[in-house]
């Protein structure tokens, strides 16, 4: 907090002359849990809320936002409260008692069905900005717009104008477009291409005369310099999608990401010049930590929700928060990650799994899509943490099947790159010409080879061939309850406390 206390002098000590005006935006993306991380060291919307209110007391004209991905995935929200699953009324209630200025969609924000969707963009009392995303109904595609149950009804607008009246008696025009990465297919989503759509917001902004244009976004960085340099007009683009802390100049645009979960944050001092219509952008990179307090309103909600969470945890695991492992190694549970490439993380999972067993199996696969904490672990592990990354936990089951159609399973989940199907393994690999092998030896078609995987995958949801009817499954052992292997979180759970691994 010494870095942030020298901010505030050196803040405080700062006037604007009647030719200039002086606002600050608090930058955050990918925040997926409201409570701190890491054993309390880092993160926390309550911590977040009082550097906003630090600010604020030295500038009302302090301003915060959202750039995509908060209403999932988290482990709170795939759990149950009150006869639902939460899927973000938790954040959002907590973004509410924040006084966010504005949010856009994440490709998250998606994951939700269109049911939750709606329920979230009704209880937000922040405003939205988004550019390239629609409703597609059956009659037709239209803007998302809050319902009648909202207390803020409407269309989510395009392109959204913040004026700020300023001591002076001027007025500060800024302007706020916001573009989603098209990468979470959805029947109610129509995705507009988020380049021309962008140039669109841009050329619009222009008309409207304001002062400062500003990019909320939510794609990888490529594009945003892209987009950037399509549209040289943009000062400012407020991005999401990348989980690492990024400050990228393009041209005269300057792009900026904070670090997910709210790590460490962009406070952007934005000064306007009318005179010389010029502005000048000053940003400090703000670390999250245990030194930082808490905003007692918002940590009440935080409190309330983690008691929700902790009840839910300790059905499994009795003490949630014990460290049960330490990694020095980051262990990568990216979403686009493991549902591509082979990662440490998911060698961890499917290790675990055939550990499950006595004796230990010699393969394991799971699919890449229940990997949801689409962020790293490292450092000191906990029960939480694998909640976290397996929120909605799963049985292991032992397998036999022919070696036939494991050659087959494993093919097909290899040719799902990208896809949720894509499998994450242990003991299995890839030889040739769609030939595996298991262990030392390549697997041979007419053997019967025992196998671990999940209760989810062998009911042919994501494979559709991989079901207990497949004549290629010759045995299917199902976990008795309290074992081991009947939640696939306590496997792991189990598996770090006994083994040695980094």
């Amino acid at each position: 907090m010494k870095l942030f206390s020298y901010i505030l002098i050196f803040l405080s000590l700062m006037s604007c002359s009647e030719q200039k005006a002086k606002v600050y935006f608090v930058q955050l993306n990918d925040v997926y849990e409201i409570a701190p991380l890491g054993g309390g060291l880092y993160g926390g919307m309550a911590r977040v809320a009082h550097i906003v209110d630090s600010l604020k007391a030295l500038n009302p004209n302090t301003y915060l936002f959202m750039s995509g991905d908060f209403l999932n995935p988290s482990l709170l929200g795939n759990l149950k409260y009150e006869g639902e699953r939460i899927k973000g009324r938790q954040m959002v209630e907590v973004m509410n008692a924040m006084n966010f200025t504005m949010a856009t969609f994440g490709n998250h924000e998606f994951d939700l069905s269109y049911d939750d969707f709606q329920k979230r963009l009704d209880e937000s009392t922040f405003d939205w900005v988004n550019t390239n995303c629609y409703h597609q109904t059956d009659q037709g595609i239209y803007p998302f717009a809050k319902g009648k149950s909202a207390q803020t009804q409407g269309e989510i607008p395009e392109i959204k104008k913040l004026s700020i009246a300023l001591e002076s008696g001027q007025t500060l025009d800024i302007g706020f477009f916001g573009v989603t990465i098209p990468s979470n297919p959805k029947p109610y989503v129509y995705y507009a291409d988020m380049y021309q759509q962008s140039k669109y917001g841009v050329d619009s902004l222009k008309q409207l005369g304001v002062d400062i244009i500003v990019g909320l976004t939510h794609v990888n960085i490529e594009m945003d310099q892209v987009i950037a340099q399509e549209n040289p007009d943009i000062d400012l683009i407020l991005g999401g999608h990348e989980h690492n802390n990024m400050y990228v100049p393009q041209g005269r645009t300057l792009i900026t990401k904070s670090d997910a979960n709210a790590k460490q944050i962009y406070i952007h001092e934005l000064t306007y010049d009318f005179k010389l219509d010029s502005l000048m952008i000053n940003s400090e990179l703000l670390p999250i930590t245990e030194h930082t307090p808490e905003n007692p309103e918002v940590a009440e909600i935080v409190a309330r929700w983690d008691k929700v969470l902790h009840r839910a945890v300790s059905r499994v695991a009795e003490s949630p928060n014990k460290v049960v492992h330490y990694t020095e190694e980051a262990w990568d549970g990216r979403d686009a990650q493991s549902r591509s490439t082979q990662t440490n993380l998911g060698q961890v999972i499917t290790r675990a799994m055939a550990q499950s067993f006595d004796p230990p199996l010699e393969g394991a696969f799971v699919n890449g899509g229940s990997i949801r904490i689409d962020d790293f672990l490292q450092g000191e592990i906990t029960p939480i943490d694998f909640f976290r990354v397996l929120p909605f936990g799963d049985g292991i089951l032992k397998v036999q099947m022919t070696g036939a159609l494991l050659n087959q399973v494993l093919t097909y989940g290899e040719k799902q790159k990208g896809d949720g199907a894509y499998l994450q393994r242990y003991g299995l690999h890839p030889i040739e010409n769609d030939q595996w092998g298991i262990g030392d030896a390549p697997i041979e078609p007419q053997q019967l080879y025992w196998v671990a995987t999940s209760e989810f995958l062998l009911k042919g949801y994501d494979i559709p061939f991989l079901t207990p009817n497949n004549p290629g499954i010759i045995q299917v052992i199902y976990p008795e309850q309290g074992a081991v292997a009947a939640d696939i979180r306590q496997s792991i759970i189990q598996f770090l406390k006994n083994e040695k691994i980094n």
